[in-house]
């Protein structure tokens, strides 16, 4: 094997980076034995919950890049959707990876988590996405920094821009996940609107006494959970930040009608949870997006990725704006444009 063979498609890690992580937590190790540990976020315990479908090479590199941390995971747990599509190659990795398997019709983006969740009694649950890569091997070192402050009940990690990402969906991990880290609470509602709420379970930390506390994400639940369960945080006076500083590979490279369904599936998230969003708009954080955006191209002489972002943003617009008034519709309309197909034939 070469040495700079990479992991994972587009996740822009190679073996040599991966080895000098591992280099780098044998010698923090080495110090913490002889120097001793003050500070008392190290001592926080930590397990990470991983929901998977169809995992293959680039989840691998995800189990290795939380092997290598310098803030070493007790636990890994992965709610694995469908035993056939599971490789007995990650377990071997660690045996702090311990799989569940359920049935494709089980899966739930709320309950599903919060059963994984259910396995630890650690201080801090870490939930990810299969597809979302620690960009380093202080990811979680990182989130746990935030905890230190007495009212922050969860954080959430800057997503970087995989190789072979599009322009228009770089800029947009940008626009959403900016360089400088922020505490949210309450307060900010009125400056922020929506965005107070924002927290992506592609990589995002909890505290588990509050969440067990909250009975964890709600369930069930179509989609946007994060959201969900951090709307009802900042109701309640806890702190929502983000973590800047703590980074992973995630994005994507949506066609329009990809977009179109994950936004209605965002439409009826909110549609359903009027006690988090009624009176809060999503449409005025779109709007100034596109409008950043749209500055941003003409800005750096692009002016063609402008196409791109007006017919995404249409499809986004139009699937939110019929996810929102989701009861209008027919079933058989609401199975054409949804994602979570599953979710409406449970209720069958």
């Amino acid at each position: 094997m070469h040495t700079n063979q990479r992991f994972g498609a587009g996740t822009n890690l190679t073996v040599n980076e991966i080895s000098h992580c591992q280099a780098i937590i044998n010698g923090y190790a080495e110090n913490r034995m002889i120097n001793g540990d003050e500070d008392g976020m190290k001592k926080l315990s930590v397990d990470v919950v991983i929901p998977t479908y169809k995992p293959g090479e680039e989840f691998e590199t995800t189990l290795k890049m939380l092997l290598s941390q310098t803030k070493q995971p007790d636990h890994i747990f992965v709610m694995n959707t469908e035993p056939a599509f599971w490789k007995e190659s990650f377990q071997r990795l660690d045996s702090k990876i311990i799989v569940t398997h359920i049935k494709k019709e089980e899966f739930d983006h709320g309950g599903t988590r919060s059963e994984g969740a259910a396995k630890s009694v650690a201080d801090i649950l870490l939930f990810m996405t299969q597809d979302a890569v620690p960009a380093d091997c202080q990811l979680i070192e990182q989130l746990l920094k935030y905890f230190q402050r007495e009212k922050t009940a969860a954080v959430y990690a800057r997503q970087l821009p995989k190789k072979g990402c599009s322009p228009l969906e770089a800029y947009t991990r940008k626009f959403n996940y900016p360089e400088q880290s922020r505490v949210k609470t309450k307060a900010d509602l009125q400056t922020l609107g929506i965005k107070t709420f924002f927290c992506s379970n592609v990589c995002a930390a909890y505290r588990r006494d509050i969440f067990e506390e909250r009975n964890g994400f709600f369930r069930p639940s179509i989609f946007n959970e994060d959201m969900i369960y951090c709307g009802g945080l900042i109701q309640d006076g806890y702190e929502v930040c983000y973590g800047a500083d703590a980074k992973v590979y995630h994005s994507h490279n949506y066609s329009p009608l990809e977009q179109l369904k994950r936004n209605f599936d965002l439409g009826v998230s909110q549609a359903e949870h009027p006690e988090i969003f009624s009176g809060i708009s999503s449409e005025n954080e779109g709007i100034k997006m596109v409008k950043d955006t749209a500055l941003h191209f003409i800005k750096v002489k692009k002016p063609w990725v402008i196409l791109s972002l007006v017919i995404q943003s249409g499809f986004k617009f139009l699937g939110y704006r019929l996810g929102k008034n989701y009861k209008k519709l027919s079933r058989k309309t609401i199975l054409k444009l949804t994602c979570s197909r599953n979710y409406w034939l449970k209720e069958e």
